[in-house]
């Protein structure tokens, strides 16, 4: 690590941690939008996501979910195919999920301010392996007004990369200044 950069005391920084977090402060000076006035319909946002064994493990240590059909990995040994009913081991239903607002926010444009999640909706359609590659797509699909207050609704779909195999929708409004 450079010595010469200064942080705070958040110190042991990386330098990539260090380029990051300024580069998230001076975006904050930046002119924000509403996330009403940042999204159109239409609009569609996408990314791919490799789910490793990692990732998963990760995931349900995080929400204490142990059910061996997520194990796609063994200590001492590393990955292996897992056991569940559908075959190999698989993704815990809700994951995916929490990479949706990743996908659903432009980190290209400011920092949207005043937006609420305000309804969820969620579709599985069939079981994710670990190991899978998926697309997260989320498109905007309407903006209304309710009681005074205004809505983004997103359409969001989970497909294999390689097949196109629907995995999961949902969708999801966010409530905006």
């Amino acid at each position: 690590m450079n010595k010469s950069i200064a942080t705070d005391s958040l110190r042991p920084m990386t330098e990539v941690q260090v380029r990051q977090t300024r580069e998230f402060i001076e975006s904050l000076k930046e002119d924000c939008q509403t996330y009403w006035d940042m999204v159109e319909v239409g609009d569609v946002l996408s990314r791919d996501l490799t789910i490793t064994p990692e990732l998963v493990i990760l995931y349900a240590d995080a929400v204490e979910d142990y059910t061996p059909w997520y194990e796609g990995w063994k200590m001492n040994t590393w990955r292996i195919e897992g056991d569940s009913p559908f075959g190999g081991a698989i993704v815990p239903p809700m994951m995916v999920s929490h990479f949706v607002l990743s996908v659903q926010f432009d980190h290209t444009k400011p920092f949207a301010i005043g937006s609420v999640h305000t309804m969820h909706e969620t579709e599985l359609h069939e079981p994710i392996p670990v190991g899978a590659t998926v697309t997260i797509s989320a498109k905007a699909v309407d903006k209304y007004e309710k009681r005074g207050r205004r809505y983004v609704r997103h359409e969001v779909t989970v497909t294999d990369v390689n097949s196109g195999l629907l995995y999961m929708r949902e969708l999801r409004d966010i409530m905006s200044l």
